[in-house]
């Protein structure tokens, strides 16, 4: 794609004013780039910053354990959450919160989870980051219909249509695409109820677990369909690192509220019985409200310590720069220690941290570098107005101990050989004026592969973009090789399941497809492309 072609694209998607930034200073140019998608204002007054505490979601106990799994289970319901103060929202909700509970697991040990649901529309549960097989992987057309759904056609009018182009373009029906018609075809829904198996042969990491319904994975997420997943094992526990109280998931996400307290939305059919957006937010849709764990600009109190926190931007669209106002004394506020797929080789300083939809980052802050009674603002410099403040930490005055520490060297980490690879694989994640949001040109379809590993290989899959995407990879982790040619980018190191595209740039990733055969993908994770057809079938042989 030539400069000229490349803006007139991004002109298309991201307006003229994004377009112009390329021309701009560099700092200029990163915040043009940090903000994709269109803001959704609310249309209630919104509420002060640090007023609410911040809420920690609720570890769940599993129903019984055996010999070799612990077993859970999760009801899909509607609940109605004060999420503004003096407001009632209705959420889509995993066990009745926003976010889900907390699920721990053990690495070596299954997890076996029910998921029942009680929703009004089917679901689809995606374990992020889990090495996971085929047939509990949350593939987008494994449906879990609502209790009591009995009649096949209409479930599948319920979950709606496959991913297409909405702009000025009927959506393709479900019943026009392989595998995809009428009663008996081989459809994998099932009604009530679904148990998905993890065997967490995967090592210590922060996961997540959402909704991936193809079509209407934003509105779903938008709702409320998300939950951490925490793998831990004997290296990461043998670490000195920050725990218990001071061991922090942060959920980053935005929402925009409509004047009776309800989420807005700027779905294409209010219903949800046709997937996409209107044609204004087709580039992601981007709330005013900044929430972290379900609570709007929280403030919570910390020693003056070190706090491990583990920050997963679950936003539908939108990255974050994240800076502590102030900095302490000599920067290099967070060290981060892990990454999508767990600890790093060794700690890495930042002064700031870009965290794109679907990216994790484990940060150790030690907030004894600041005087007692000092309150430290979590800033997002790609945010403007409210969205530019996240969230207030309160540095206590009473003495404490704190015996943890951030080691030199973290673990050692197995490095795939780019001289082991077979092959090289092309993804192109770009806009088509005729198809929508495309790989490869294409727009999804189930049962339509672009790639078929051999079980046991390694691969060089290289991921080239128009706009701003978030490529994120189901099954195995992956190692970032390059970014235009060069050496991977700062926040690049480990093991990445998600990595951050910026406009017109390419990136190489080294992955190994181990364990599991069977049907997974690859896509955006903004949300509005990844329901606009930004996905595709990669089948492991």
């Amino acid at each position: 794609m030539n400069r000229r072609r490349f803006l007139g694209v991004g002109a298309a998607v991201l307006g003229a004013g994004a377009v112009g930034a390329f021309a701009l200073p560099a700092t200029a140019r990163l915040l043009a780039e940090g903000r994709p998608g269109r803001l959704l204002s609310s249309e209630v007054p919104l509420p002060a910053a640090f007023q609410v505490p911040l809420p920690v979601p609720a570890v769940l106990a599993p129903v019984r354990s055996d010999a070799t799994a612990d077993h859970y289970e999760i009801t899909q319901q509607l609940a109605r959450l004060e999420i503004l103060p003096g407001l009632r929202t209705e959420a889509w909700t995993y066990g009745g919160s926003f976010p889900g509970p907390t699920l721990v697991a053990r690495s070596g040990r299954a997890m076996v989870v029910r998921h029942r649901n009680e929703l009004p529309v089917p679901s689809v549960v995606h374990l992020h980051g889990g090495h996971t097989p085929a047939d509990s992987d949350g593939y987008p057309v494994d449906l879990l219909l609502p209790v009591g759904a009995s009649d096949d056609r209409s479930a599948r009018a319920a979950a709606g249509h496959a991913a297409g182009h909405a702009a000025g373009h009927a959506m393709a029906g479900m019943t026009g695409m392989p595998g995809m018609g009428g009663a008996g075809d081989g459809l994998r829904s099932v009604t009530g109820e679904r148990t998905y198996t993890y065997p967490c042969n995967q090592r210590a990491a922060t996961l997540w677990y959402h909704d991936h319904r193809m079509g209407f994975t934003g509105p779903g997420l938008w709702r409320g369909l998300s939950g951490f997943h925490l793998v831990r094992d004997d290296e990461e526990d043998a670490l000195p690192l920050p725990r218990g109280e001071r061991e922090l998931p942060l959920m980053l996400t935005d929402r925009s509220f409509t004047a009776d307290g309800s989420f807005a939305y700027p779905s294409v059919d209010a219903a949800l019985a046709v997937p996409g957006v209107t044609d204004d937010y087709m580039n992601g849709v981007l709330g005013d409200v900044v929430l972290v764990n379900g609570a709007p600009w929280p403030r919570v109190e910390v020693d003056r310590a070190r706090y491990r926190l583990r920050v997963l931007n679950a936003s539908n669209a939108r990255l974050y720069r994240l800076e502590l106002d102030p900095q302490p004394p000599g920067g290099d506020a967070f060290v981060q220690i892990g990454g999508d797929g767990g600890l790093l080789e060794e700690p890495i300083a930042h002064d700031a941290v870009e965290i794109a939809p679907a990216e994790r980052f484990d940060l150790v802050v030690d907030f004894s570098r600041y005087p007692p009674g000092t309150s430290v603002r979590l800033m997002n410099r790609f945010g403007s107005g409210r969205t530019e403040e996240v969230m207030l930490f309160d540095v206590s005055s009473r003495p404490v101990s704190d015996d943890s520490a951030v080691p030199e060297r973290l673990c050692t980490l197995e490095r795939l050989d780019p001289g082991a690879a077979v092959t090289t694989r092309v993804f192109g994640f770009r806009r088509s004026r005729d198809a929508g949001w495309t790989i490869n040109n294409q727009p999804y379809e189930p049962g339509r592969a672009l790639a078929r590993p051999a079980l046991g290989s390694t691969e060089i899959w290289r991921f080239f973009t128009d706009v701003h995407h978030p490529v994120h990879l189901h099954l195995d982790a992956f190692q970032v090789l390059s970014r235009n040619g060069g050496d991977p980018g700062p926040y690049d190191a480990g093991w990445k399941d998600t990595v951050d595209l910026r406009p017109a740039e390419a990136v190489e990733v080294l992955v190994r497809f181990t364990d599991y055969p069977g049907t997974y993908m690859v896509h955006c994770h903004n949300l509005e492309h990844e329901d606009m057809a930004m996905m595709a079938d990669f089948v492991v042989e």
